[in-house]
């Protein structure tokens, strides 16, 4: 069974990695992957939040910073070293069939950092804002996470299993911020 999911994986990475390789992609989706371009999405959410939500924005704002943390973390610290997965780039089996676009880095692939951070703040910011255009996180996030297959530093695994465990990240603090906010307001109309 898990021999049949890895061949599935590794086939999944070709098709993607090699046989989906065009021009149009090869020029969009590399950028896509790197955090400076989506500085201004964040400042966005940031004001976002400022305004929209005033009474709530610092919790909001510091459980969005605990959620990236937290995502980061348990990917890099503690599932990355447990599975010690090599990328799909530094596979000697592999390798050399790799299409490459970005540097390979030397960590490990399983899961996928970049798909655990994003899932988890986009679900972390569905769950808090409560607003209809989740559709639009959840795009953002896929396509940063589809991108990491694309330019061939992760396998379609380490993207499901980084877009799981964010998502299961954003939920829980969502979820403990809501909490929060709600129990901190209620303590501010009592004191009134």
């Amino acid at each position: 069974m898990l021999e049949q999911l890895l061949q599935w994986d590794a086939d999944w990475f070709f098709i993607i990695n090699n046989e989906w390789n065009n021009g149009f992609f090869n020029a969009v989706l590399p950028f896509l992957r790197n955090k400076l371009i989506w500085i201004p999405l964040y400042l966005f959410i940031f004001v976002f939040i400022l305004i929209n939500h005033t009474n709530k924005a610092v919790f909001i704002l510091l459980f969005a910073g605990l959620t990236i943390f937290a995502a980061d973390f348990t990917s890099s610290k503690i599932v990355k070293p447990q599975v010690e997965r090599p990328r799909p780039c530094n596979n000697e089996e592999i390798k050399s069939s790799v299409v490459l676009l970005v540097h390979c880095g030397q960590g490990y692939s399983f899961t996928s950092s970049h798909a655990t951070n994003h899932f988890a703040l986009a679900i972390f910011l569905i769950i808090t804002l409560q607003y209809k255009l989740s559709w639009l996180l959840l795009f953002w996030a896929g396509c940063i996470s589809f991108s990491q297959v694309y330019v061939g530093v992760h396998y379609p695994l380490d993207i499901l299993g980084g877009a799981l465990l964010g998502a299961l990240l954003g939920y829980i603090l969502g979820k403990l911020c809501l909490r929060w906010t709600n129990s901190h307001a209620q303590q501010l109309k009592k004191m009134e």
